[in-house]
């Protein structure tokens, strides 16, 4: 069986960030990843990476901000940590030759986001995800480090102590099922997106490392926090940057009403994400807008500027709604984007199973509490990437390779063969993932009432015995689409129950988590994660709270929360 020091799952930026961190410490490091590096969802963040770099800005300042956005649940240790190690990371990812965007004197461009105090978000037009990814991959390729390519984890395996013991892996490419063992195991396999119909998101998004590890005792924080990005395109729910808004876009409604004063009367297209997504929803909800959808209007900005500073865009709009958004407004409407929620880590990156580590969007560090900031979803990537990459090699080094439990890859190889073996009387993974990810939707979106996620969270003990009969219509070995999403599926399934029982649980309105039957926030009883753990008993999900780590910053004191 293979072996390595340090075994790291996502090749994004937080995993390749990490793994480098592995190559100069001299280990044995290693880098699964279910589609090659390069297509990692990393490459689909637009419009930028926040970081204090001009002289006039601050990086406190900047953790204010990422307190206040967070709605007052962030952990204030891992803010701290984030924001003042982001000017380092902006300059290290320059001197690798990430080819930002450049002001006339030759400093890096920044441009204004959602939330912020500062025009701080460094970016490379609207396609700053794929440089720093493309920029990482070819230090990855240089550092010689060794990638399973086409590789699904299909489990995560302890040894009898407790302690992490490696992977059950499925290779895509030839349909082989094997382990590998690791001293360490680091968790960077991004969001949960597809739990939802509607997302920005890649259909690879699924949740796994967040999904393998609540299954290994592992707990999820605050997985009722989920993001609804403003402006996803009204058809396909494919992202369009909140750059596009810095860069002074309007948001409109079907009257050709700049709206948004009404609801954020300071910062207007440029409060929180979690703000502007309601003020959406509530002008499509009271008739203004149009087949579902408010509009993004960039018209003002001209020609030039639109080329220069938002190519993409401008192909997207063309190509998926058929819109010139140099000539018409692009309709939009708010999309599930990003997952606040995650693997519960201290500061570091650490988990309560030992030699478990998480990093990104898989992880709950927590730097973003209820409501993300745009521009620090990147940042959060690499820095914690760095971070808790440098503190798995040090927790490696004195660490010895455990006892691998062989039952564990004739368990998955025995699911892989009874799922194909089974009649062909039940849903396909297609159909019932469907019918879950529809009523996320529905149920658990931008507005939450009691009655409609009650009726969620009671299809899941019906979704999982389905998910029993499932069959698939493809039964061969190699690049099975078909075995993938039904091993996809339970993950998802997994991770949803744990969405909207914290939902339901957390009895006020906070950041994204928005109840009607509790508008308002309640930090004397919900200043608090919540924590999933999954009962292995009852085969379900449980919760319980924790307090936020706090560094007794009277600036990070709670008050309302206005833009």
């Amino acid at each position: 069986m293979k072996s390595h020091d340090l075994i790291i799952v996502g090749a994004g930026l937080s995993g390749m960030r990490a793994a480098l961190e592995g190559a100069k410490a001299g280990i044995n490091v290693a880098v699964v990843t279910k589609v090659h590096p390069l297509r990692s969802h990393s490459c689909a963040a637009q419009g930028g990476i926040n970081a204090a770099i001009n002289p006039n800005d601050k990086w406190e300042v900047h953790a204010y901000d990422t307190v206040k956005g967070s709605d007052y649940i962030g952990d204030e240790d891992a803010i701290d940590l984030m924001c003042r190690e982001a000017p380092i990371i902006i300059h290290e990812m320059d001197r690798m030759g990430t080819p930002f965007s450049r002001n006339d004197d030759g400093d890096i461009a920044q441009r204004p986001f959602g939330g912020a105090s500062f025009d701080r978000t460094c970016y490379a037009a609207d396609r700053t995800g794929q440089v720093l990814l493309h920029t990482l991959w070819e230090r990855l390729v240089h550092s010689g480090i060794h990638v399973y390519e086409e590789c699904h984890v299909f489990r995560l395996v302890l040894a009898s102590d407790g302690h992490v013991a490696g992977l059950v892996v499925y290779d895509i490419k030839t349909g082989e099922i094997f382990g590998i063992r690791g001293k360490g195991i680091l968790l960077a396999t991004g969001g949960y997106g597809r739990v939802y119909l509607s997302s920005t998101n890649a259909t690879t998004n699924t949740g796994d490392g967040m999904a393998y590890a609540l299954r290994a005792g592992s707990p999820l924080g605050d997985m009722e926090f989920v993001q609804f990005h403003p402006t996803g395109l009204r058809t396909s729910g494919i992202l369009v940057t909140e750059g596009a808004r810095g860069e002074g876009g309007y948001l409109i409604n079907a009257e050709g009403e700049r709206f948004m004063g009404r609801y954020a009367p300071k910062k207007w297209e440029l409060a929180s994400r979690d703000v502007v997504s309601r003020a959406e929803q509530t002008e499509i909800l009271e008739g203004r807008g149009t087949n579902g959808a408010i509009f993004l209007d960039l018209r003002h900005l001209g020609r030039e500027k639109i080329l220069d500073r938002l190519p993409q865009i401008r192909t997207l709009a063309l190509d998926l709604e058929g819109v010139d958004p140099i000539d018409a407004p692009i309709p939009v409407r708010p999309t599930v984007h990003y997952s606040m929620g995650g693997i519960r880590t201290n500061k570091y990156g650490a988990c309560p199973v030992p030699g478990l580590f998480a990093a990104g969007e898989a992880a709950c560090v927590s730097v973003h509490g209820a409501n993300r900031l745009g521009g620090n979803s990147l940042l959060d990537t690499i820095v914690f990437g760095k971070i808790t990459g440098a503190h798995a090699c040090e927790y490696v080094h004195g660490q010895k390779l455990r006892d691998f439990p062989e039952n564990t890859i004739s368990e998955e190889k025995e699911r892989v063969r009874e799922l194909k073996n089974r009649p062909n009387r039940g849903m396909r993974p297609a159909m019932l993932h469907h019918q879950m990810a529809e009523a996320m939707n529905t149920y658990c979106g931008v507005y939450r009432e009691p009655k409609g996620m009650a009726t969620l969270a009671g299809k899941f003990p019906e979704w999982r015995q389905e998910y029993e009969r499932i069959h698939l219509d493809d039964k061969s070995d190699i690049f099975n689409v078909d075995l993938l999403r039904a091993v996809e599926l339970r993950n998802l399934l997994d991770l949803g129950e744990c969405i909207i029982k914290g939902a339901l649980a957390r009895e006020e309105s906070r950041g994204a988590h928005y109840r009607i039957d509790f508008p308002n926030r309640d930090d004397a009883n919900w200043r608090k994660h919540t924590l999933a753990f999954w009962d292995e008993t009852s085969q379900t999900v449980r919760l319980e709270k924790e307090e936020i780590r706090t560094v007794g910053n009277p600036e990070y004191a709670p008050k309302e929360r206005t833009y």
